[in-house]
């Protein structure tokens, strides 16, 4: 579990498969079964309060989003309206699922590492975008298997991070730098 703060009354917490498996849950089950993930929700807030030193009370609105094979992102706020002195934890979740695989790298001295690194990201049919300062990377998926999928999510994670950014918005806002085989253009030419 990996947490960020992002500002005063909202953090964000990033959740592996691999963590939930060692919690004992699965993505199946916290799509299928609410109280299920509610208790998860809960779980993971009291330790997100420890770690980040947060006291949280009052309304919350948790927005879970699934990545494909990545895992979760589940973005918390804080509703500081008509906040009343009673403990209490009232919980708003909304679950969305993303069929993307989609990266986002601080820089572009990142992607060109990720591209050198492995030969196996040259074969890819991959686009990559720049938007709002961030370089992002969307992986064509359609003909990997869950195993393929799998290592190659681990091999730009060690660059990378799982984005929640949609292609769509990229298309709309962003630049596109590589339409197509982005890896292999980059290990090319850099």
């Amino acid at each position: 579990m990996r947490l960020e703060r992002l500002s005063v009354n909202q953090f964000k917490i990033f959740l592996t498969y691999n963590d939930l498996k060692e919690r004992g849950y699965s993505k199946e089950e916290l799509w299928n079964n609410l109280p299920k993930a509610n208790e998860l929700f809960q779980d993971m807030l009291y330790e997100a309060c420890d770690e980040l030193g947060i006291e949280l009370d009052g309304k919350l609105v948790v927005q879970v989003y699934m990545l494909q094979a990545q895992g979760m992102v589940i973005v918390v706020t804080q509703n500081s309206e008509g906040m009343s002195n009673e403990d209490f934890i009232e919980l708003k979740v909304t679950m969305d699922e993303s069929k993307e695989l989609m990266f986002v790298f601080d820089d572009f001295e990142d992607v060109i590492q990720a591209a050198g690194s492995f030969k196996k990201l040259t074969e890819l049919q991959a686009s990559l975008y720049h938007y709002e300062g961030y370089y992002y990377v969307k992986i064509h998926d359609e003909e990997l298997n869950d195993q393929s999928q799998e290592e190659i999510i681990s091999m730009v994670s060690e660059f990378s991070s799982p984005s929640t950014m949609t292609s769509y918005v990229l298309n709309e806002y962003g630049k596109c730098i590589v339409e197509q085989n982005a890896f292999e253009t980059i290990q090319k030419y850099f």
